[in-house]
Formats: C-alpha cells, sequence, structure tokens
C-alpha cells in the first residue's frame, strides 16, 4: 500500500480524527500513486495515522479509518451494516409511512465521498471521490446483500465526479430494472425523478421541516419559495393551509409541483397555484403582508469561500424581500445550505435582513438536516444545511 507523508506538525487535525487531508499538508508521497488509491496517511517520521482514498486534488485524502486494518469486502460491509441499523434504530429502513430515506451519508457514515439514497425499494449511488467509484461494485453487491426485497440500483454521479476536467462520466442502471417511483414521506406521496432530479431525486434532508411546516399551517395562506417539488407546499396542504403558492424559476420543476399536489386529490389542488418564474422577480411584484407563512429554500448561493461575500449579500436580501411579504405575526422558514455559510453567519444575515427592515423578529426554532444525515462530530463541515423559523412582527 501506498503512502503519504504529512509535513513536520500538519498531523493534528489527522490525530483529532478529521477525516480529510489537504494537499497543502502533505510533504512527500510514494511514487506512483494514481486517483482512487487507498494510501497509508503517515506523519513526518512515518508512523501510520490513517487509511484513506487518495485524489490530486486540494482535498487529497478522504479518510475512511484511523484503525492500521485491511479494507476488505468485509470491512465495507460491515460499514453499511452499521449504516443500515441505525437507520432502522431511527424508524426509517422498515417504515411503511415512509419509504424514502438516506442510508450512507458520506463521512457521517464513515464513509467519505459516498451517497446513496433509497427510495421505495430503489437505491442511487452518488460518488463524490474517484476512490468510492472504484468500489462501485462492491457496493452493488452489498446492497443486493443486505436488502434482500432492493429492486434496482442507479449510479447517479454524472454532476459530483469528473476527472480532471473530463466530461461528466455515464450515468445510469447497475442492477434491476427502475419503473416509475412514487415514495412516501410521512404518508405524504412524491413522484421521485432520480434520472432527471436534483440531488439523487429529492431533498430528503428537510424531512423534519417540512413535517414542521405542515403542523403549523393550519388556515395559514403560505408562499413556498425555490419549490423544486413541491415538498413543503404538499406537507402545507395537508396541514389545513388555506392557500399555498409554489414559486421555482424551473419548468420542470414546477411540472413536478403539480404532479405531487395532484397526488393530494382535487380538493388540495384547488387550494395551490404553481407559479413558473424568477423568485426574487415575484417577491418583488407580490403586495405587502400577503403570507402568513413563507418557506425560503434557495440554493446555495455561497458554494465556496471566495463566493462568500457575494452568497451573504444574496441571502440578505432575499429575506428582508421575505419579511415583507409577511403580515405581522407570520412565521418565516428560512434555510441556507452553503458550506461556507456557517449557523453564526446565518444568524446574523437574518439578524441584518430584520434590522433592515425594522422588524421584531424572535427566533421560535432551530433547524438542521434530518435525523438520517448524521454528522461526525469531528467533521463540522458536515452541517452544511442550517435553518431557523422566525416570527416577524
Amino acid at each position: 500500500m501506498k503512502r503519504i507523508f504529512l509535513q513536520k506538525g500538519k498531523d493534528k487535525s489527522v490525530r483529532r480524527y478529521h477525516p480529510w487531508v489537504f494537499s497543502g499538508a502533505i510533504g512527500k508521497t510514494d511514487r506512483g500513486i494514481a486517483n482512487g488509491d487507498i494510501v497509508e496517511v503517515c506523519d513526518h517520521d512515518g508512523n501510520f495515522l490513517a487509511l484513506g482514498h487518495y485524489h490530486h486534488n486540494s482535498i487529497a485524502v478522504r479518510i475512511f479509518t484511523f484503525d492500521h486494518t485491511t479494507p476488505d469486502y468485509g470491512f465495507w460491509k460491515s460499514k453499511v451494516e452499521n449504516a443500515l441499523r441505525f437507520r432502522q434504530h431511527i424508524g426509517l429502513a422498515d417504515n411503511p409511512d415512509t419509504t424514502m430515506f438516506r442510508l450512507i451519508n458520506g463521512e457521517g457514515d464513515g464513509l467519505p465521498g459516498l451517497i446513496i439514497d433509497i427510495y421505495d425499494g430503489n437505491a442511487v449511488l452518488q460518488f463524490h471521490s474517484y476512490g468510492m467509484y472504484l468500489l462501485q461494485d462492491t457496493f452493488v453487491r452489498i446492497l443486493q446483500e443486505l436488502l434482500p426485497n432492493l429492486k434496482s440500483i442507479y449510479n447517479k454521479s454524472g454532476l459530483t465526479l469528473t476527472e480532471d476536467g473530463e466530461p461528466p462520466m455515464d450515468e445510469g442502471l447497475l442492477f434491476g430494472t427502475m419503473n416509475d417511483i412514487i415514495g412516501l414521506e410521512n404518508g405524504i406521496r412524491f413522484h421521485i425523478d432520480i434520472p432527471g432530479g436534483q440531488k439523487t431525486g429529492f431533498f430528503l434532508d428537510q424531512r423534519d421541516s417540512r413535517a414542521m411546516v405542515g403542523q403549523l399551517a393550519q388556515g395559514r395562506r403560505v408562499l413556498n419559495m425555490f419549490c423544486y417539488s413541491g415538498g413543503f407546499s404538499a406537507y402545507a396542504l395537508r396541514g389545513g393551509a388555506a392557500h399555498v403558492d409554489s414559486v421555482d424559476i424551473s419548468r420542470k420543476a414546477i411540472d413536478l409541483t403539480e404532479q405531487n399536489i395532484a397526488l393530494l386529490g382535487e380538493e388540495a389542488v384547488r387550494r395551490h397555484t404553481a407559479c413558473c418564474e424568477d423568485v426574487f422577480k415575484f417577491l418583488e411584484n407580490a403586495p405587502d403582508h400577503a403570507y402568513d407563512l413563507i418557506v425560503l429554500d434557495p440554493p446555495a448561493f455561497a458554494k465556496h469561500h471566495r463566493v462568500k461575500e457575494q452568497g451573504i449579500k444574496g441571502y440578505r436580501n432575499i429575506n428582508r424581500k421575505a419579511m415583507q411579504k409577511l403580515t405581522p405575526g407570520g412565521l418565516l422558514f428560512t434555510f441556507s445550505c452553503s458550506q461556507a455559510i456557517s449557523h453564526d453567519d446565518f444568524r446574523t444575515i437574518v439578524f441584518s435582513a430584520a434590522a433592515m427592515e425594522q422588524k421584531n423578529v424572535r427566533v421560535v426554532h432551530h433547524m438542521q438536516h434530518a435525523l438520517d444525515h448524521p454528522v461526525s462530530i469531528y467533521h463540522p463541515e458536515g452541517e452544511y444545511l442550517k435553518g431557523l423559523l422566525v416570527e416577524c412582527s
């Protein structure tokens, strides 16, 4: 097994079990290391620290174990077994009312570079490291053994794994047959478009926040911005919202939203309006105090630290606009999925928006990703989703 040697004094984060080794921390490497190779991470004196997948990138090694062990088939299977056992313990893996959940959450499950989501017996693999991609056949076999009722396995890594500027890799079925998928979440049905949808097909990380919207929607006029497939809208309608407006700039997203609302029945369809329009333009034209509850779940405005300030301005601006549209005492569910924006940053953004609008705002609840998205305490970067429920008056 090839080795990489850290510079003197650059081993502290690894000794604190952080799963990433950055290229700037590496002093020297054995010859002939290729992208995706499993390497030993050693300190300056050659002492073993960890095993991980190498990649010629800013994150040079993604560590999957700090034990001096052999990463054979049994090793990988035990990792997936542990992850499955946890999902069973939290009531997701065998739940007839919720047939969609995250099985593997990268670093949070000790498998950095790998995401596996389950949609009604269909598994979606998404590789974020070449090393995990090289283990594709291994994970296909493991899933078939651990999930005997599995209908299909699909690789969706075309936008998450590219090699040195090469075109996106092919996506497609690795096992079984994939038919039209309708997944259940807390008893609500959703059409799932795995090949053409965002992420792996659905935003599973927002399950708990969607449920809270449903609890608070009774009798309210609701606006769901950046609605994608209408998850928050469906919960609000089932929760008794007086009316729900769903807005997204993507026609494909609006079509999917309308399909999902139709699954709730004609009465829900009558209380729903879908609008294919730029969100900022919609907010500009909407009358003030038009809504009692607004969901603001935009895409990442700051994917990298170099655009952090620009992202902060974007979040602040759209939160100001949303606050203008709320009735006194209205509720705002506001989120950021930008890794470059910390929890403190986001709270400051909402504070600044409230102060600029001269609103009396109080925080009702802090929100994050759902229970099947665990985060390693040694890897705070895994806490990408942060949200606030605030009351504005």
